[in-house]
């Protein structure tokens, strides 16, 4: 990826690995799993979330970062693809 990368990607991504790390401590002590499962879902979150703006950084790169400015239909047109992000 040859653009900027957003920092709300990082710090997500950097919160997706503390919750991961507090997966595998959960795990090497022998916690209930429940709790580890718990802690899963918030690293699979994290990851969903962080996948979902990784897609729409890319959208508006490829689109709007080339000096043209987003017409109204473009912008329908780019929040309708966003809007299938949901399905991934």
């Amino acid at each position: 990826m040859s653009h900027g990368m957003n920092p709300d990607i990082i710090k997500r991504l950097r919160r997706a690995q503390g919750h991961l790390g507090t997966v595998v401590g959960m795990v090497e002590t022998g916690r209930d799993v429940p709790d580890v499962v718990q802690q899963l879902q918030a690293v699979e979150k994290a990851l969903e979330k962080v996948k979902e703006l990784l897609i729409f950084d890319h959208i508006e790169h490829h689109l709007f970062d080339h000096g043209q400015a987003a017409t109204p239909e473009m912008r329908r047109t780019i929040d309708g693809l966003k809007a299938l992000t949901k399905y991934l």
